[in-house]
């Protein structure tokens, strides 16, 4: 069997790194950008951080910032007509997974304009020809979409969070400037963090895991832990680029072997109640680490290491028990909600959340097999 890896062309790093974004877009001879961002960058001066780059060496760009939390397919519609309104030539996006998920959907279908309905880009697609070039400057430490392969657009219309998954879509060009990133609210800061962790844990227990990415898998579980309290809570400076690198380092991995259930039940919280997708991510994952666990103990032990807990000594349960219970703490002093119910859920929807979380396409990752009834009693334990 062959393993693949597919990354983006090239991507640059540190505090100020978008000073390069001028030179780059120059060099590849592109002309005109959709900038795609959202309203909350555009007034807290996040987005104005990248126009004013772009302004001062004369790039022409129109703005589209129009994105839901949970971008939606009127979203990814509205922004390829304002992309051939536009005339564009290239995608320059400003923001976090809502953002560049959407900027990815309009890339593709900029170019495979047979997809123009959206819905039928849900899952892993065959599209044809590689999306218009996008670029790609994240900011949050969370969903590394500036490396994967994958985007997540909401069908109001089904109330799915449809997960779409295709190489064309891939930024050609990623500047992950922590800069953009020092500002976010704490609660931003504190659920995006914790989707990077979950992203580094289920990528490194998913069943396609394999030596390259249980590398990069590792050290982003090792940076995240370490950093992620000091860059929410003190916005010091080397903690928020740590955990910029990290999530990026997580998605280097997962967008190539796959994530677990607790995606596939998250994307139904997000779906139907709304909820942010990093707050969903880490309500749920210590529940389903303790499930998946006793599949995985050996993998267990070595995050546990990675935590740098004191693994000596300690029964296959003990492991378990002590690195999931690890994360539910990290979560609490964070102040992520524990139960789905504090987020607005309703126990009578449990069946027909497992319903839909069954077909996620995440699920088919899961290390430990699951089916309705057990999604069930999972959804019922985090309630």
């Amino acid at each position: 069997m062959a393993n693949r890896i597919v990354l983006n062309e090239t991507s640059y790093f540190g505090f100020g790194a978008r000073n390069v974004l001028s030179e780059e877009i120059k060099k590849r001879g592109l002309v005109k950008a959709l900038l795609v961002t959202d309203k909350t960058l555009m007034s807290c001066g996040v987005t104005k951080m990248v126009l004013d780059v772009l302004d001062k060496d004369g790039i022409e760009y129109t703005v589209y910032d129009d994105i839901k939390p949970n971008p939606t397919v009127e979203n990814v519609l509205e922004g390829v007509t304002a992309c051939i309104d536009a005339k564009a030539d290239y995608i320059i996006a400003v923001g976090g997974g809502s953002v560049i998920d959407t900027a990815k959907g309009i890339s593709i279908i900029m170019t495979n304009p047979d997809r123009v309905d959206v819905v039928s880009l849900e899952g892993v697609s065959n599209t044809k020809n590689k999306g218009l070039p996008l670029i790609a400057l994240p900011t949050t430490s969370g969903t590394a979409a500036e490396v994967t392969i994958n985007y997540v657009i909401t069908d109001e219309l089904r109330k799915v969070k449809m997960v779409c998954v295709d190489p064309n879509d891939i930024p050609m060009l990623s500047i992950v400037d922590a800069e953009l990133m020092k500002g976010m609210p704490k609660s931003v800061a504190a659920s995006t963090g914790l989707d990077a962790l979950t992203h580094a844990i289920e990528g490194y227990i998913t069943k396609g895991a394999w030596q390259m990415t249980d590398m990069f898998h590792i050290e982003a579980i090792k940076l995240i832990y370490e950093n992620i309290e000091k860059a929410v809570n003190e916005k010091d400076t080397t903690a928020v680029e740590n955990m910029a690198l990290a999530q990026y380092v997580a998605g280097m991995g997962f967008s190539n072997v796959g994530l677990g259930i607790v995606h596939s039940m998250a994307h139904q919280l997000g779906a139907i109640y709304d909820t942010p997708h990093g707050v969903a991510n880490a309500l749920l994952l210590p529940y389903i680490m303790e499930f998946n666990g006793v599949v995985c103990v050996d993998r267990m032990r070595k995050i546990g290491e990675a935590f740098k807990l004191d693994m000596n000594g300690l029964t296959d349960e003990e492991v378990v028990k002590t690195v999931s219970g690890a994360v539910r703490e990290l979560a609490i002093r964070l102040e992520i909600p524990q139960h789905i119910s504090e987020i607005g859920g309703k126990k009578e929807d449990i069946p027909m959340l497992a319903e839909k979380a069954l077909v996620d396409p995440c699920t088919g990752g899961n290390p430990r097999e699951v089916d309705v009834e057990t999604l069930e009693k999972l959804f019922e334990e985090a309630f």
